[in-house]
């Protein structure tokens, strides 16, 4: 069972990935409301998978990305967008991102993206 990161600002986004991937077999280990939340959560729970938002406070999803693969490059991070975010989607892509989901998203194409992992 691969386990999962959720990386959201908004906490029914949280909620909505967390009840769709649970439902699809997957295990979520841990949400974070930032980026620099996710950092440490990264380092302590080592999810297989992080589903991250690029707009956050604090510090956002592309930053956090950044950090994650300086501590471990083989992380596998799919970026959560909203519609308009595309130089961001590409920026996070070149950093390492391995995919990304545009909101709003239906669940097979979450799932989908996630098991090509």
């Amino acid at each position: 069972m691969k386990k999962v990161l959720i990386v959201d600002d908004a906490m029914f986004m949280r909620v909505a990935l967390k009840t769709m991937l649970e439902k699809n077999g997957y295990e979520v280990v841990g949400e974070a409301e930032n980026g620099a939340d996710a950092i440490s959560k990264y380092s302590i729970l080592k999810p297989d998978i992080v589903t991250m938002d690029i707009t956050m406070p604090k510090m956002d999803g592309v930053e956090a990305l950044t950090e994650i693969k300086k501590q471990d490059p083989n992380c596998k991070i799919v970026m959560i967008s909203a519609l308009g975010q595309e130089s961001w989607v590409k920026k996070a892509i070149i950093i390492g991102a391995k995919g990304f989901i545009v909101k709003p998203f239906k669940e097979e194409h979450v799932i989908k993206t996630l098991s090509k992992l």
